[in-house]
């Protein structure tokens, strides 16, 4: 029997039911145009459909239909489901039929207010550290495999080597970094020698200076310091460049012309690196030895001739072969976590910050522990 009916105009709804059947035939206006209404309309449903085993929902005299109606309806037959019950739709016009494909409710999330365990949250975030430091470690050890396969066919001569490239790559990472890491290492070796000579002269051992700043740079800061300033100035430079490449699709077209991208955008860059943070890291040694033998000089009151004897006496040529043999290490890490973040950057703008962000947060670290790694293994072997 009919419960309430509204003009066709209106959404509106007739109720049927049969034992513990209902059936419902909606017509009328069921769009955004009509909104109340159409809600309106569902809470009586709802209503009536208490205690019914099935509803059936019949479309056909529905005159007009959009996303909200469809919206509507299809909450109203999630919210039946919930009670137990059934629902399923009749007569539903073809143009409808596509909305309703198109278009489901789904409900929101339980959104309730954990407890605050901050022990717990914190073991959590180190076990989320964890699990991405491995993924991290993971796709560098692939991405590192993937450089030395593209660098292999290019020494078999299976692929042409593009000098071109490279010689561009070695004036932007080696040639353009010269001034700044002078200006850089002359002011960090003026900065140890006169820490050094302000603690060394209460002991009358100010002309130590010169063994303790020959060991210190040739050994360790020189090769550091120059990472560190590769790492912020190439390395960023590299995944921004690489990410913008990424975000315009040109590495895809490469890959649709049947290129590889490792090959011709990632050998040049790291390679250079290669070549360029050897010649570097010798540069920032002679510029900080130069600063503190100024400053030793100036400062210090030490004459430049026995400042040059003691730092002559003080090395050998393992102290300078141990900062040398770092430098290639430090390149290869630096280009890798570079040329990665790059290739991981989304369609994003905000994307592309992350990753330059996270490429030179996580080249500076690596260069760090790699850094540690050698002091370990030289102090090992006592070389």
């Amino acid at each position: 029997m009919a419960q309430h009916k509204r003009p066709t105009a209106q959404a509106g709804s007739t109720v049927e039911r049969t034992g513990a059947d209902l059936r419902v035939s909606l017509s009328g206006d069921w769009s955004s145009s009509n909104a109340e209404a159409c809600e309106s309309e569902a809470e009586r449903i709802l209503a009536a459909s208490t205690g019914a085993r099935a509803v059936a929902l019949d479309l056909g005299a529905i005159v007009r239909l959009d996303t909200l109606g469809v919206w509507v309806i299809s909450r109203l037959c999630h919210e039946v489901r919930q009670r137990g019950g059934s629902a399923r739709l009749d007569q539903v016009q073809p143009t409808h039929r596509i909305l309703f494909e198109e278009i489901q409710y789904r409900p929101l999330p339980d959104t309730r207010r954990k407890g605050d365990y901050i022990a717990i949250d914190l073991l959590a975030d180190i076990g989320k550290a964890m699990v991405d430091s491995y993924r991290d470690l993971v796709s560098g050890i692939s991405f590192l495999g993937a450089f030395v396969s593209s660098l292999a066919v290019i020494l078999t001569g299976r692929s042409r080597f593009r000098i071109a490239s490279l010689v561009a790559q070695l004036e932007r990472v080696a040639l353009r970094s010269v001034p700044i890491i002078i200006l850089i290492s002359v002011l960090v070796g003026g900065i140890i020698a006169q820490q050094s000579v302000f603690q060394m002269r209460a002991f009358g051992t100010v002309h130590f200076v010169a063994d303790l700043l020959g060991v210190l740079v040739l050994r360790e800061l020189a090769v550091l310091i120059t990472s560190i300033m590769i790492a912020g100035r190439t390395g960023s430079s590299f995944t921004a460049e690489l990410g913008s490449m990424k975000m315009r699709e040109e590495i895809d077209a490469l890959r649709t012309m049947g290129r590889d991208p490792v090959e011709i955008l990632v050998v040049p860059r790291i390679v250079a690196l290669l070549i360029g943070m050897p010649l570097l890291t010798f540069i920032s040694s002679m510029a900080m030895l130069v600063g503190g033998g100024l400053v030793t000089v100036i400062y210090g009151g030490v004459s430049p001739e026995i400042f040059l004897s003691r730092l002559q006496n003080g090395i050998g040529v393992n102290t300078f072969v141990v900062g040398m043999v770092k430098a290639p290490f430090m390149a290869l890490v630096i280009g890798v976590i570079a040329c990665i973040e790059g290739f991981a950057v989304q369609g994003s703008a905000e994307s592309l910050g992350t990753r330059t962000t996270a490429s030179v947060v996580k080249a500076i670290f690596m260069v760090i522990v790699v850094d540690g790694l050698f002091a370990m293994f030289f102090a090992t072997i006592r070389y």
